[in-house]
């Protein structure tokens, strides 16, 4: 087992690491000039879908995907998944099944290149105080149409433990306002994978389980902490018991 580990890394920095740098400056290029042209949903989803896929396929990482069932490609939903690790945004990218745009906080932009590519697919952004919601909002509203969706990350940053940490308010108050199902996602196996400690990835499975939509009609009425508390247990029902917040 140690030596598979030592050929894995060896692997892994010699040539997974190149090529995969190479493909995403190949993407996000891409992207840009596709958002130059006016294509923001078609290339801007399919390539960085490549991409994501790319990722598991160099790194020789297995992927389970489960309740796709749950989600009907024609209907637009917001998407709220737990934040495990660095191969989370790869997972929902490249397995989701659902085309979408990201809720990002406004200081990703600042990322080199990635950053600029994500500006020009209409990637939406969340800014802090509540003019950034209303704006957030109100792009949302002019997206979230046809079957296009969104994808937040409601702890706002990548776990240290494992387990979830409390979800902010912001992304709740705007699915309430946008008025779209709620669709509870859980990753597993992507904290072992490649964790915020890591400084390089690990060989392993990752999981996506996507759990059934919670409606707008099922949340009229409800206090916005209820709705996250409802979530959270959903999410937290599917983690690995390890890392199950009990």
């Amino acid at each position: 087992m140690i030596i598979l580990n030592i050929l894995y890394k060896i692997y892994s920095f010699l040539i997974a690491l190149p090529i995969f740098v190479v493909i995403t400056i190949f993407v996000a290029t891409s992207v840009i000039i596709a958002g130059f042209l006016g294509d923001t949903d078609v290339v801007a989803y399919y390539l960085p879908k490549f991409w994501s896929k790319c990722a598991f396929w160099l790194f020789l990482l297995r992927v389970k995907v489960e309740g796709k069932e749950n989600i009907k490609k024609e209907e637009s939903y917001v998407f709220l998944a737990n934040h495990q690790g660095y191969y989370d945004i790869f997972l929902v990218y490249g397995y989701l099944g659902h085309n979408f745009k990201w809720m990002m906080k406004e200081y990703l932009r600042k990322i080199p290149f990635v950053g600029y590519a994500c500006a020009k697919s209409k990637q939406i952004y969340l800014a802090d105080g509540i003019s950034g919601i209303s704006k957030a909002v109100q792009q949302s509203r002019e997206t979230l149409q046809g079957g296009m969706s969104m994808v937040i990350f409601p702890e706002g940053t990548r776990t240290h433990t494992g387990k979830m940490s409390p979800f902010k308010r912001g992304s709740f108050m705007l699915a309430n306002e946008i008025g779209l199902p709620i669709v509870p996602l859980t990753i597993n196996g992507s904290f072992d994978v490649f964790n915020r400690h890591h400084k390089s990835v690990h060989w392993g499975t990752v999981t996506l389980t996507i759990h059934k939509p919670i409606t707008a009609e099922e949340r009229q009425g409800k206090q916005t902490k209820v709705i996250m508390q409802e979530v959270f247990d959903v999410i937290n029902g599917g983690l690995e018991e390890k890392y199950r917040t009990t």
